[in-house]
């Protein structure tokens, strides 16, 4: 019998699994899991509070919540990373650093602009540094002339680190703690008043258990009871490449704002000296294998115009592909399943390795002493999906992000007659089906609505089943 058991392995999991067993000695912690397609292994990754900002991030109240959570997260990095160093059996070095550059170049529409609006807006709100910055200081900054910045901004304080080798820290300062027993994957159920796990390497029984299992976190919760009414995560698959670079990379992230109902386009220095480019998004009910050679190819092509032509010489060292997990209607599942003594941390989408530290905090805190979290509070996963912005409105935003990708694409449609606006209001009322077709009370996210239009019936079943779930079994 052990105490509690965390199944997933990525960013969350190790993270809660070392957060509980350094907090109590006493509690025995079984922590299962293996490498596979997840979010963790091909993160960038970015510490970034105001960098991930977008126009709508202050205009619902789960927005605001969420960009509260992003600058607690930040304010715990420094103690917590030292904390896992301080534990580690052997030395490693993570890539951290800080700052940040913000590039608003021509490859876009109008969302940069709102985007960095939204930022200063809350840089103001929280007191966080940005500054503005001629472009041609931007270090290592060498676009295609017509892909050239017209404003930048530094972001002093936005953090980054080598998440391959921040999995190595966790995994080796777990591996000093006596408390803590490593397992494979294997599949969860309820047994009793407990929860067992079986693996290749044994049966583990617990009478508590946390899934944080990214983008498989619905097929597992679905093995303990098929009825539960946890909300769906989906996949939001992602493709990056390592690469050589023709010159040093600076010890900074330059990067575009978020665009194309994703992460925007990214650099970020590694600790062995490669640039990590980041990231394609394709949301998808199923996680994915592999990465496609479409998103190679948008990712590499908007790297070498928009960031470093000489990029084009770059040795690729690695191709990086996960999965995010992504909540539904958009948002985290964090804390309390609705069963006794199961937990989920899951559907972080871009947010999980950022706010790992106040995550791994308040979950340990509420498993080993029953204290609620104010933080995780509003992502309880059995909740009726959020739904804090019209359909009005998500239709316009997805439609500006389809916009901004068919320019970051150099759509060229012919000039004549409107065809910019015709090709905008082409989104548009093609959003406007998506939506229509959804059931009453759930709201698309913007980030996801491209799963309306390639698996709308599969989608709008799978929204329909977890509110039927709901209504026979309300949360408490």
């Amino acid at each position: 019998m052990t105490d509690v058991l965390v199944v997933g392995a990525g960013i969350l999991g190790r993270s809660v699994a070392y957060a509980l067993a350094r907090a109590e000695p006493d509690v025995r912690v079984v922590l299962s899991g293996r490498r596979g397609p997840g979010a963790s292994q091909a993160a960038g990754a970015m510490l970034g509070v105001l960098g991930e900002v977008t126009a709508g991030s202050l205009d619902t109240r789960h927005g605001e919540l969420r960009t509260a959570m992003a600058v607690e997260a930040a304010a715990l990095w420094p103690a917590w990373r030292a904390e896992v160093h301080a534990s580690t059996a052997t030395p490693v070095r993570d890539g951290y650093g800080t700052g940040t550059y913000v590039l608003l170049n021509a490859a876009s529409g109008r969302l940069d602009e709102q985007a960095l609006g939204a930022m200063r807006r809350t840089a103001s709100r929280f007191r966080l540094p940005l500054e503005d910055i001629d472009p041609a200081e931007v270090p290592a900054h060498r676009p295609l002339d017509n892909d050239r910045a017209l404003r930048a901004v530094f972001l002093p304080e936005e953090g980054f680190l080598d998440a391959r080798r921040w999995l190595d820290a966790l995994d080796s300062a777990l591996a000093a703690l006596p408390n803590v027993r490593r397992a494979g994957s294997g599949r969860l159920r309820a047994a009793g008043a407990a929860y067992e796990l079986t693996t290749r390497g044994g049966r583990f029984r617990a009478p508590r258990a946390v899934v944080a299992a990214g983008a498989w976190t619905s097929g597992l919760l679905a093995g303990i009871d098929p009825e539960l009414p946890v909300l769906p995560v989906v996949a939001a698959e992602g493709t990056a490449v390592t690469v050589r670079p023709p010159e040093p990379a600076p010890p900074v992230v330059l990067r575009t704002p978020n665009r194309a109902y994703a992460c925007g386009l990214h650099a970020v220095p590694q600790a062995d000296g490669g640039w990590y480019l980041g990231a394609s998004a394709a949301p998808s009910q199923e996680p994915g294998a592999a990465p496609t050679a479409g998103a190679l190819r948008f990712l590499l092509d908007a790297a070498v115009g928009q960031l470093h032509h000489g990029l084009a010489t770059a040795r690729v060292d690695r191709v990086h592909h996960g999965n995010r997990p992504v909540g539904l209607d958009g948002h985290p599942l964090l804390g309390s399943a609705g069963l006794p003594g199961l937990w989920v941390a899951s559907g972080t989408h871009r947010d999980g390795l950022h706010a790992s530290p106040l995550i791994a905090r308040e979950l340990a805190a509420e498993i080993l002493h029953g204290r609620p979290s104010t933080w995780l509070a509003p992502w309880r996963p059995d909740r009726a999906p959020i739904a804090d912005r019209s359909s009005a409105a998500a239709i316009e935003e997805a439609t500006a992000h389809h916009a901004a990708l068919a320019a970051e694409s150099r759509t060229r449609p012919p000039l004549t007659g409107d065809w910019p606006g015709l090709l905008t209001d082409a989104y548009r009322q093609l959003m406007e089906q998506v939506y229509a077709r959804m059931p009453e009370g759930y709201v698309l996210p913007p980030e996801l609505a491209p799963l309306g239009y390639e698996q709308g019936p599969a989608l709008a079943k799978l929204v329909q089943t977890h509110l039927d779930r709901r209504a026979a079994r309300p949360a408490p």
